[in-house]
């Protein structure tokens, strides 16, 4: 207990350092939201790693390698970096240039300032409060896990430390404290990945131990299955805020886009470790254990404490830097989307400064909430990415692509995808819940688009090759 005490001490007072020193130095909305547009090359590079690497790898893929094998990855980690890449290298340079804080500031400033509603509600609410609630059930397994901490207190002394970091520094401070995690994160995974492989007696002892399904790409349950989930999960990377946001912060459009690409494709190699821990925990853990613990029953079991104490660092730091960076996306949301657009137009920036650490510890306990009341984190992902995916990502293709596109087609298409994705369970129907989704918000969009004429508050643009009045020449 020691050693980790210890560990925890020191890492704890190095990030409330730099976000103290970042509360100090902040005096500005827009750096405190976005970066001040001028976050360089290293540090973009650093907080993509960070801010992927949180619960749902860690904890969630670890699981998936445990419960499916090979095939998780394919599932959740190849979907999400294919179109992360397609959301980088297509769209990025035009979304960068646009000026942007939010994704559903795309849609106000292209249909109107109350287009952006939806879309914010459902980044502040359905994705972002989920997600900070995933960081901190993930989280409280390390306080069960080194010091016995009952649930309940683990669950609020993980909010705390969270809130109170992330109300400091806010982006800056996060960019910067991830560029520093990302290699305590890769350097902890691949750790464990090694002991978890030697703890089963090699890989070529691992390969042969391992039932053939479990080393299929097709995993167990067969390729529908796997498809079926890549395709419910995958999507809503091109319309995630927090690739949004890192994309935004880059200084230019060109370190945009190579900081971004880059972090990436190191986040494609890094996933390949949870997936060898969970096939490698197959061999020395009971078949029932549950699959969210599974990341700190191996750490402990496996490791020497001045190792361990490592590990769980690498651990917290991908959790608190997930967490913060989903509680700044749901705060952009409801400071910059709802307050400045719809509330108070005319805001001071001393204003808008109080209003987004107000909004920071709403997001926060709300999510704290969440953490109560649910478990099982790769469920909850899930859940969030769906009814995101549906009822977002074919309006910002159509935003992106399509001039025709119409207010009333995107308020439609975005409905269609919201309410029929949540009246999907009660249906009984034989239909993927995600195809389901897509087919009525296409069905919406498209429609009532060739139907309706564009609306006085809208600046119609392909904004792909067009650009919206907020863009900036600089490049």
């Amino acid at each position: 207990m020691g050693w980790y005490l210890g560990y925890f001490i020191v890492y704890f007072l190095i990030m409330f350092g730099i976000g103290v020193y970042y509360f100090l130095k902040v005096k500005n909305a827009d750096d405190y939201l976005i970066g001040g547009w001028n976050m360089g090359f290293w540090p973009i590079v650093g907080t993509v790693i960070s801010t992927w690497c949180g619960a749902s790898v860690f904890i969630g893929t670890v699981g998936l390698g445990f419960q499916v094998g090979a095939s998780g990855y394919i599932r959740f980690s190849l979907a999400s970096v294919f179109f992360s890449l397609v959301l980088i290298l297509a769209f990025g340079r035009a979304l960068r240039r646009q000026r942007l804080y939010t994704l559903a500031d795309l849609f106000g400033q292209r249909f109107g300032a109350r287009v952006g509603i939806i879309p914010s509600l459902l980044s502040a609410i359905v994705y972002a409060i989920p997600t900070t609630a995933m960081q901190y059930l993930a989280m409280s397994t390390i306080w069960t896990a080194c010091f016995g901490m009952d649930v309940s207190s683990a669950l609020l002394l993980s909010a705390v430390l969270v809130l109170g970091f992330t109300i400091l520094g806010g982006l800056p401070g996060t960019i910067i404290t991830d560029a520093l995690q990302a290699v305590l994160i890769i350097a902890g995974i691949i750790i464990l990945a090694a002991a978890s492989v030697n703890l089963a007696g090699g890989m070529g002892s691992l390969l042969a131990a391992t039932p053939p399904e479990f080393l299929s790409p097709s995993g167990p349950y067969g390729a529908r299955e796997v498809a079926m989930f890549f395709l419910s999960v995958g999507p809503f990377y091109l319309v995630w805020q927090s690739s949004w946001q890192r994309i935004f912060a880059a200084e230019s459009e060109k370190v945009s886009l190579r900081a971004n690409t880059l972090g990436v494709l190191v986040c494609a190699g890094v996933f390949v470790c949870p997936i060898i821990i969970g096939l490698a925990a197959r061999q020395f853990l009971p078949p029932d254990t549950n699959p969210d613990l599974i990341f700190s029953t191996v750490t402990r079991t496996l490791l020497p404490p001045y190792v361990g104490g490592l590990i769980y660092c690498a651990l917290l730091a991908a959790l608190v830097t997930g967490a913060d960076s989903f509680i700044l996306q749901g705060s952009s949301n409801l400071t910059h989307d709802f307050y400045r657009q719809l509330v108070n137009p005319a805001a001071t920036n001393k204003q808008l400064m109080l209003v987004s650490r107000l909004t920071v510890a709403l997001v926060a306990l709300a999510a704290l909430w969440v953490a109560f009341n649910f478990t099982g984190i790769i469920a909850i992902y899930q859940w969030a990415l769906r009814l995101t995916a549906t009822t977002i990502v074919l309006p910002f293709l159509g935003t992106m692509l399509w001039r025709r596109l119409t207010r009333a087609g995107v308020m439609a298409g975005m409905l269609g995808g919201l309410v029929s994705t949540l009246l999907w369970p009660y249906l009984g129907i034989n239909f993927d819940q995600t195809l389901f989704g897509f087919i009525f918000c296409a069905l919406g969009m498209f429609g009532v688009s060739l139907l309706t004429r564009h609306h006085p508050d809208e600046h119609v643009a392909a904004v792909l090759w067009e650009d919206l009045p907020t863009a900036s020449n600089q490049r």
